[in-house]
């Protein structure tokens, strides 16, 4: 979620313009009307918006299709700190695209505003329907009625650099397995005192790209970050206080490359890729690219005690309230769970399949390192959080989230004022 996962201040925006469009409760009920479990492809012409992080899996996708069916696809991509604020003016004058994906956190919200149609039956009546990713599923339900498909996971893992770690005398196949490792083998590569090298770095001013970083920490842990209805935070567990002290302490010992804390999260991943990191939680759609500069290991992200989990992030897709060719939009979305898209497209280029049949094909085959990360969405700890008020909880600039990092990291731990800033998640998932 890198980027997907960037403070956008504007996601009150859609909220607004939607009441001011009338998209609120009525249209949530709004079915699209579909003629076959394929759809129709008889030559239309169907608008597609995207935000610019997962450009590169898009055009792949949208120039497969437009290649192979009669229906052409019309890809706008719009620059990740635009694209709230974007749909929130098309949701408001009735000028959403045909089809339009939704970084995964905002789904719920954009569902129950009734921004997307009604897919329940055509979903129910694809052959696959029970191999598609649950948690993107569950995130697009809204009052048992389901409004989106995956358009492109994006996982965390775990990812470290195994030239740095044989010049640190580390295995460079051992798999940081607890917290505690990952901290260790951090600090080992610092000990090189190698120029312009550090044993890891993160976000420190990107509430997103922690969430997506820092949460499976927990949940590997055996614990949640927050309750089922997504209106009470836990982070102020025993567990997550270990998770904030494992980075103060990194902090304290230099091993954090310089920037961190106010890394807004648009360069987050350039000093792993230039090979200046050690290791750090990674987003695992940047292997192939990462793969070019480093010789990297992957695993899933450790809790505490061990354990693995994943951040099952990225986008979800739906047709728009506004489109006129629910029929064609469906071609192209049934069309994306085929194998031909998961993976003929998207697996081809590094990414994992929305399929779990599908987890197991001829390019995990040949790398190992997919194979993991393939496997990590079915693991009982890695999720997709659900929560209505996500944005303003985690995601936004200065959220509380961050305020939370940003005191325990960079601050003198406090059980106190963790529990204050806990208070303040909690107030902002609440509404």
């Amino acid at each position: 979620m890198r980027g997907s996962l960037a403070a956008v201040a504007a996601a009150g925006l859609v909220l607004g313009l939607a009441a001011c469009g009338g998209t609120g409760g009525a249209s949530a009920s709004q079915s699209a009307t579909v003629s076959s479990p394929e759809g129709t492809d008889d030559g239309t012409t169907l608008t597609l918006w995207t935000r610019a992080p997962l450009e590169l899996q898009a055009k792949a996708l949208v120039e497969a299709y437009n290649s192979s069916h009669e229906n052409q696809v019309e890809l706008t991509v719009v620059p990740n700190d635009d694209y709230v604020t974007k749909v929130g003016a098309a949701a408001g004058s009735g000028g959403l695209p045909d089809l339009f994906a939704a970084d995964i956190v905002y789904v719920p919200n954009w569902t129950s505003q009734g921004l997307f149609k009604d897919i329940t039956a055509s979903i129910d009546a694809l052959p696959e329907a029970d191999t598609i990713n649950q948690g993107h599923l569950s995130a697009g339900t809204y009052e048992d009625s389901e409004y989106v498909l995956p358009f492109v996971l994006d996982l965390s893992v775990m990812m470290w650099n195994k030239d740095l770690y044989r010049e640190a005398g580390l295995d460079p196949e051992k798999v940081p397995a607890t917290v505690e490792e990952f901290k260790e083998q951090a600090l080992a590569v610092q000990g090189l005192d190698k120029a312009d090298t550090y044993g890891t770095y993160f976000g420190g001013n990107c509430g997103g790209c922690n969430v997506f970083t820092w949460f499976p920490m927990v949940w590997a842990s055996g614990e949640d970050v927050m309750d089922e209805d997504g209106t009470e935070s836990l982070l102020n567990s025993d567990t997550a206080q270990q998770v904030y002290s494992t980075w103060n302490e990194l902090n304290t010992a230099g091993a954090i490359a310089p920037g961190a804390q106010d890394e807004t999260g648009a360069t987050w991943t350039a000093g792993f890729q230039n090979g200046q990191v050690g290791v750090m939680p990674y987003p695992a759609t940047l292997l192939s690219t990462v793969s070019k500069t480093v010789d990297v290991g992957v695993a899933p992200i450790p809790g505490v005690d061990g354990g693995g989990s994943t951040f099952i992030g990225g986008d979800g897709i739906g047709i728009s309230k506004d489109s006129t060719q629910s029929d064609q939009a469906w071609n192209f979305m049934s069309w994306l769970m085929s194998e031909d898209a998961q993976v003929g497209v998207l697996a081809a280029n590094g990414t994992t399949p929305s399929r779990s049949d599908l987890a197991d094909n001829e390019y995990s085959q040949a790398d190992p390192r997919l194979a993991t990360i393939n496997e990590v969405p079915s693991a009982a700890d890695s999720k997709t959080p659900y929560a209505p008020n996500f944005q303003t909880a985690f995601n936004a600039t200065g959220s509380p989230w961050l305020t939370l990092i940003r005191d325990q990291v960079y601050g003198t731990p406090d059980a106190a004022k963790l529990e204050t800033d806990n208070d303040a998640i909690t107030a902002a998932l609440a509404g």
